[in-house]
Parts: structure tokens; sequence; C-alpha cells
């Protein structure tokens, strides 16, 4: 697999369009490295702000692991995995990337930050 570079605006219609280009890319099933992708911008929506800059890269890595990296300007980091309530409709994106996930971080810069995981996802 070649990398995948998008660079888009973080809007809601842009989640779906980008889950299908993932898929299009991998040429296979993908839903984990599909659902990483979706939860990433997501957060990227409701905690940056829609309209905002991003870059999705996908990366092939070793032992059959795709690494998904989402990019954006703000240069704070406030991932915090939530407890969520049973009746909370919010708070759950970290914790189902931390269960997909084989490991996940971030790298801030003076530009922005960079969210990252890597997940199975490698024919």
């Amino acid at each position: 697999m070649k990398p995948l570079v998008l660079n888009l605006l973080a809007l809601p219609k842009a989640v779906p369009e980008v889950r299908h280009a993932v898929r299009e890319h991998m040429a296979f099933p993908c839903p984990e490295v599909q659902l990483c992708v979706s939860e990433l911008l997501t957060n990227v929506i409701n905690h940056v702000g829609e309209g905002t800059p991003v870059t999705v890269r996908l990366v092939p890595g070793q032992d059959g692991r795709t690494r998904v990296e989402v990019t954006d300007p703000d240069p704070h980091a406030w991932l915090i995995a939530r407890c969520p309530a049973e009746d909370d409709e919010t708070g759950r994106g970290l914790l189902l990337l931390d269960a997909i996930a084989r490991r996940w971080g971030v790298w801030l810069t003076p530009a922005g930050k960079t969210v990252w995981c890597e997940v199975l996802g490698t024919p």
C-alpha cells in the first residue's frame, strides 16, 4: 500500500467522504482504520472547530499495521479519555481508539498537533 495524504477542511460531511476514500485506497475491508479516521476527524470538528484545515495520512507500517495520522493547526492537546455515563451521546471516541489501536499518541509542534494511531489493516 502506498501512503495516502488528504488535505481537507474538518466538516461533518467530510467524515463519510474520508472513510470512503480510505476504503477505496486500501482496496479491501478496513473497518478499524475507517473507524480511527472517523474518530480522529470528528474530534477535530468537535474540539478545534468546523472548517479547521486538516491533513489525514495513512502510512503502511510494519507487521501488517497501518498508521493513521490527523494533523490540525491547534497546538493544544486536550486528549483525555472520559468515562461517559450510559446516556451520554459523546465522550467515547478516545475509548474506541484505545480499544482498537495497538498504540496511539500525539505529536505537538508550534504549528499544531498530529494525533496518530497504529492499527492492523494491511493485507
